[in-house]
């Protein structure tokens, strides 16, 4: 005859000395993750996009009106927006880009009557255009001159 014990599963001391190298594991993860770090890094990454599309955007107007830039471009740097000296939508967007690309933390695009993409222009000497993302993160300067 066997005795089967009474004793099934796991203890309480078992379980929380799982549960507590778990949580050890974990916050190392996190910790080796850094998602906020991530975010900046992937909002920088969309920056540069942005700032690309934007300048070869001027380039082809620019290339297609025999090297005239869209108005409002100046020698001072400006923010891009709508109904300001610095309004390149209705320049741009159908014809050189689908829409003005925006900042993914401050800027915004409903249509060209309202929009304001958080991203500076200017025009240097010869025409060369620079671009830029003033509200980089991580300390990163994000600008394309052509």
């Amino acid at each position: 005859m066997k005795l089967y014990s009474a004793r099934r599963g796991f203890t309480l001391i078992e379980l929380l000395v799982v549960i507590g190298i778990l949580t050890v594991l974990m916050a190392i993860v996190l910790v080796a993750v850094n998602p906020s770090r991530q975010f900046s890094q992937a909002n920088n990454a969309k920056r540069q996009a942005d700032v690309t599309t934007i300048v070869n955007a001027v380039h082809q107007y620019e290339i297609d009106h025999k090297g005239q830039l869209p108005a409002g471009i100046s020698s001072t740097s400006a923010t891009v927006i709508a109904n300001t000296g610095t309004d390149l939508c209705s320049a741009l967007v159908s014809t050189y880009t689908a829409q003005m690309p925006v900042d993914p933390l401050v800027g915004t695009y409903t249509s060209c009557a309202s929009y304001s993409t958080g991203y500076t222009v200017i025009s240097a000497a010869n025409n060369r255009i620079t671009v830029a993302a003033p509200n980089a993160e991580l300390g990163a300067t994000i600008q394309v001159t052509q």
